[in-house]
């Protein structure tokens, strides 16, 4: 048996995730060695300079041709691209799991590319920064975060459940201290429209509203102060990510889009009759709301 419950370890996108992940794998103990796979030589080279991983390549084949695992750590836009790479390289033995976050998408990809099902079990750890790139991860990222894997088993997707394969990716994210459920993809995509992709999308539309309002004489910007940085910081995050995640998920996201809307509405209705018990009221509960969430989560999954 081999030291490491892992032995060899692909990270086909060495950025904030990919790079999280192989650090805490490297200091629990569970992985032998790590190929890290990506477009930016500068990026690859600093990860192999701080121990992130042991060798890098430009080539998905080469990096996967004797791995035991494969984490897929890229955009949800170049899915198609690394799994048409995987399929004609991966070893018979090798399972695939992802950090995508969107299910469907990533079991959609899978199924038009890949032979076996069975071997590849989507996963989306609930965790990450307004950072990326590789100097940006650190090992305890996962640490009691959420990990939700969605296991291709449906008769729809032609999946067989190989619980071997759920156990071992299983234990891999484990392993990073995540805390590991399992659900349907569909499920998991709707509310992750809610609560991750929409505020995100919502931070977007806020900068450019403000953005908008400047001219010569003042920056609104100036004017702003701890609860906008706070509000907007996930507007920091890639733009080129979010533009690929709210496609993958356009459609529970444009009904999460409604919802807001919605909500937007009637708070402009009762500011324009001069209702503050409606507007109370809607703010009450909202905080009953949130602070139920930070009593049961501590405001983090």
């Amino acid at each position: 048996m081999s030291e490491h419950p892992i032995k060899h370890l692909a990270v086909i996108g060495v950025g904030l995730i990919g790079g999280s992940v192989a650090r805490a794998l490297k200091h629990a103990g569970f992985v032998g060695r790590v190929t890290g796979v990506g477009r930016s030589r500068e990026n690859l080279d600093r990860a192999r300079e701080l121990g992130i991983i042991d060798h890098w390549t430009h080539d998905i084949a080469e990096a996967v041709h004797d791995a035991d695992m494969v984490l897929i750590a890229v955009p949800m836009g170049a899915y198609d691209k690394v799994f048409a790479e995987l399929a004609t390289s991966l070893p018979e033995h090798a399972l695939i799991t992802d950090a995508g976050s969107t299910k469907q998408h990533a079991m959609d990809v899978a199924r038009r590319y890949l032979s076996d099902l069975s071997r590849f079990v989507p996963a989306h750890p609930i965790a990450g920064t307004e950072q990326s790139g590789a100097e940006a991860s650190f090992a305890e990222l996962f640490e009691d975060r959420l990990c939700i894997l969605t296991p291709l088993g449906d008769k729809d997707m032609g999946g067989v459940v190989d619980k071997k394969a759920i156990d071992a990716v299983e234990a891999m994210w484990m392993a990073t201290g995540s805390r590991v459920i399992q659900m349907d993809a569909a499920s998991h995509d709707d509310f992750l429209a809610s609560v991750s992709h929409l505020p995100h999308l919502a931070a977007f539309a806020l900068v450019n509203a403000v953005r908008k309002q400047g001219d010569e004489a003042h920056d609104p910007f100036q004017f702003a102060a701890g609860g906008f940085r706070d509000f907007t910081r996930i507007a920091s995050s890639s733009p080129e990510m979010w533009r690929d995640i709210a496609l993958s998920n356009s459609a529970a996201l444009v009904d999460k889009i409604s919802a807001l809307q919605t909500e937007l509405a009637d708070m402009k209705t009762a500011l324009s009759s001069g209702d503050g018990e409606r507007l109370l009221e809607t703010f009450s509960a909202a905080k009953k709301a949130r602070d139920a969430w930070l009593e049961e989560h501590g405001g983090s999954l």
